[in-house]
């Protein structure tokens, strides 16, 4: 039976999406998350998830990151983004980044349902109306490098560089993930060999390459000032 995961901080357009899904799979299993934490959560919960619909600006997802930390914690696991804006060269640092589709939300009931079906038949999607332009926009040498770095590392170490990037302390990482201090140093000697920098905050800064910000937020953010 399938299994997917909706993880988006709208209520009502999970429960959009929740109805697209059904309409094609009667009997699939759907579990839901409004955050990142939430998210990964649910998938350690449910290994055997098929596919997430990922929105690009959920709380804690930070753009691109979310989606790279979903694909480096659990690799086996889809992922399609969905988000409300459909600029070509985000959609292509998304599928850069392990990606296996992308959603507009703009997108109607019939659009949503064959972009459904193309993922669940394990095909690449694009919107029908995005696709020249996506595949008109190559992935920039830098994403490439930085996606096949990530791509080296464990899912426990890129659990730690996710920490690091936040600013944690090794005690306050070993802490959190429940290992002893001198594994954390192991990893981070590891991350920094993989990842081909010498220090925390090249590490940290690396990985803040793929946050993206909401034009959404940028507009309101702007009128209220």
């Amino acid at each position: 039976m399938t299994r997917l995961l909706i993880a988006d901080d709208h209520p009502l357009y999970r429960l959009a999406l929740t109805q697209a899904v059904r309409g094609i799979l009667p009997d699939v299993l759907i579990s839901e998350a409004d955050d990142l934490q939430a998210a990964l959560a649910e998938l350690n919960a449910n290994p055997d998830t098929d596919l997430v619909l990922l929105d690009l600006h959920m709380p804690g997802s930070h753009g691109l990151v979310g989606l790279a930390s979903l694909r480096a914690e659990h690799p086996g696991v889809a992922v399609v983004m969905i988000s409300a804006h459909d600029d070509p060269v985000t959609i292509r640092r998304a599928l850069a980044y392990g990606a296996t589709g992308y959603l507009t939300k703009r997108a109607d009931l019939q659009a949503l349902q064959a972009g459904l079906r193309a993922v669940l038949d394990c095909e690449e999607w694009l919107p029908p109306t995005l696709r020249e332009a996506v595949v008109a926009t190559p992935a920039t040498p830098q994403d490439r490098e930085v996606a096949a770095k990530l791509a080296a590392l464990s899912p426990q170490q890129f659990k730690v560089l996710t920490r690091v990037a936040d600013g944690r302390l090794n005690k306050q990482i070993a802490d959190e993930l429940g290992i002893q201090e001198r594994t954390v140093k192991a990893h981070m000697s590891a991350i920094f060999e993989r990842l081909g920098v010498s220090n925390r905050t090249q590490a940290g800064v690396l990985l803040r390459s793929l946050e993206l910000s909401d034009p959404s937020r940028s507009a309101v953010d702007g009128l209220s000032e």
